[in-house]
């Protein structure tokens, strides 16, 4: 029993620190212990104990750390959050004729990283399979493609890296330039059964039959000889564009590229190897070919994608009619479009190749690395995936949008801070007896994490230069109130009385003394340009470490890059 009082000890407090900056309260997770099993009440004394114990050790943790165990301890808490909202999702359709085990994939490219778009398929399958159906959820790397989407070697981690940031876990990894084997095994099988056949022609020929209608003259060849080509097609007897499979489906398909479409083609590794298996391979199935018979063989049951798929799943069902398999349910949803961010997967790559964006994760792209590099949760993530759906239709979310979800998990952690911007405006104090104490509240809406106090022999302080623009009084946040003389080169002390300041509407000023601040920047996005802000921060900001999440004062909320530099993720 001690065992499992730990256990439920040990989410809920993780998720409360993920939640609170890095800090869990006893009280809160001794509560969520006992709702979860009343029947502990009775030892009372006993299940705080174990709470306290489990506290104070997931205090002692960074706030990636507490994340990181969170994902593994209790991945639905870390990634959805509020589970009663996502009960909006419909069921999977066919979940009966499966036994109820269901089972989804999410298969990227890796000749790119994640972005926006992609977060969506890849949330909906592992929710669906792992949360909801308690299955199955695979990650495939489809990488079949060496020449005209031609993986990038590092594209693998960083999309895993992608996912673990979501909160997302897999049961099974393959990657589909180690299974060629396996697809030429199939590909022998499904022309032995009459379901495809190597077609000789030109691209033109071919185009001429497809756009005919017509049925193309190699495929009323006996299968004898197409398994004579298929072996010379391995054997590297023809080069590129002499040879191709092609499944045979209707040759007066609606669709033309429905129609007896390539299941293989020819790739010369040596002029374009594969990052992985260099040159070994150069006869290599399509995109519908690998994917048909991988689904089939890991058992998939469920697929999402976008709308844009749905022809594909047209061309896959040709492969299991013909192999007899049955196929699994497709889901198809309309396209996401994010207003005000750069998600087309071509233009960024120009733009990387022409030096117009730093890489994968400049601030101004809509890739996860991007995102998660400006600030944004993966919380977020999720909150956007669950309000689309998926829905057929296209869906749009703006970035205001975003970040309005992203801001209610971001207020909670992000305590305050003072930094002034450049320009600055030095200042002297008068009537304050030195040394001078500040006090600084820590977060307004939560009075126990109490106040900073900041201590400083000079009187003298910097403000940005027109804060005192315009002003006969203003209040200097933790500080007192003042009167503005000499133009604004001296502040007269004149009370610290709150309620004077709020009597009379003062201006609250942020301030760094003079002879204590640290030097720093934040880079902010606006419109096509990342800025460079300058200025000054309290002498607090020494002690933030990279990824720490704050709020600095009337400026809005910051990621820590690394001491000293900071990125703005919103107001």
């Amino acid at each position: 029993m001690e065992l499992d009082i730990h256990r439920i000890a040990l989410k809920y407090a993780l998720a409360n620190a993920v939640k609170y900056g890095g800090k869990a309260d006893v009280k809160a997770v001794a509560s969520k212990v006992f709702a979860e099993v009343p029947e502990l009440r009775a030892r009372a004394r006993d299940v705080v104990a174990v709470v306290r114990e489990v506290v104070e050790r997931v205090n002692s943790m960074t706030l990636e750390e507490q994340e990181r165990e969170l994902r593994d301890v209790w991945p639905e808490a870390f990634a959805g959050g509020r589970r009663e909202e996502r009960r909006g999702l419909p069921p999977l359709p066919g979940v009966d004729e499966v036994g109820g085990v269901v089972v989804t994939r999410f298969a990227p490219n890796p000749d790119f990283v994640l972005h926006l778009g992609s977060a969506r398929p890849a949330i909906l399958s592992y929710y669906y399979a792992k949360v909801m159906y308690k299955g199955k959820f695979i990650l495939r790397f489809e990488d079949t493609d060496p020449k005209t989407k031609r993986p990038m070697p590092e594209a693998y981690d960083l999309i895993k890296e992608d996912l673990r940031w979501l909160g997302l876990s897999w049961d099974e990894e393959y990657v589909q330039s180690q299974r060629m084997e396996i697809y030429y095994a199939h590909a022998k099988m499904l022309i032995e059964r009459g379901g495809a056949y190597v077609c000789t022609h030109s691209k033109d020929e071919i185009k001429r039959y497809r756009d005919a209608g017509l049925p193309d003259p190699c495929s009323t060849l006996p299968p004898d000889e197409h398994l004579e080509r298929w072996e010379k097609m391995l054997a590297g007897e023809y080069g590129e564009e002499e040879a191709v499979l092609r499944v045979k489906t209707d040759p007066a398909h609606p669709n033309p590229s429905v129609r007896d479409w390539i299941a293989f083609r020819i790739i010369d590794t040596k002029k374009y190897p594969h990052p992985l298996v260099g040159d070994k391979y150069i006869v290599w199935p399509t995109y519908n070919f690998a994917c048909a018979v991988d689904d089939h063989l890991m058992g998939v049951t469920h697929i999402l994608r976008g709308e844009e798929h749905a022809v594909n799943t047209l061309k896959q069902e040709y492969v299991y009619k013909h192999l007899g398999w049955k196929p699994p349910v497709g889901i198809h949803f309309g396209r996401l479009n994010l207003e005000g961010m750069i998600l087309s997967k071509s233009v960024i790559r120009k733009g990387i190749e022409k030096g117009l964006y730093d890489g994968w994760d400049d601030l101004r792209l809509g890739t996860l690395i991007a995102l998660r590099r400006r600030g944004i949760l993966p919380q977020t993530i999720w909150d956007m995936v669950f309000e689309v759906g998926i829905k057929p239709s296209t869906a749009t979310i703006s970035i205001e949008k975003i970040h309005a979800l992203n801001k209610k998990y971001l207020e909670p952690i992000s305590n305050r801070y003072m930094f002034v911007r450049e320009p600055l405006r030095e200042v002297e104090l008068r009537g304050l007896q030195t040394p001078v104490t500040a006090e600084v509240v820590v977060h307004p809406s939560y009075p126990e994490r109490g106040k900073r106090r900041i201590q400083f022999s000079e009187p003298r302080v910097v403000v940005e230069s027109d804060s005192l623009a315009g002003r006969n009084e203003v209040r200097l946040m933790g500080l007192g109130n003042f009167r503005v003389v000499d133009g604004g080169s001296t502040l007269e002390f004149l009370n610290n009385d709150v309620g004077y300041a709020k009597e009379r509407d003062l201006q609250i000023i942020q301030w760094v003394p003079k002879e204590d601040n640290n030097p720093g920047r934040i880079l902010k996005v606006e419109g096509d340009t990342v800025k460079v802000i300058a200025g000054l921060g309290e002498p607090a900001t020494r002690q933030l470490k990279r990824e720490d999440r704050v709020q600095f004062v009337r400026i809005g909320f910051i990621r820590v890059e690394e001491p000293g530099l900071y990125v703005f993720t919103h107001e």
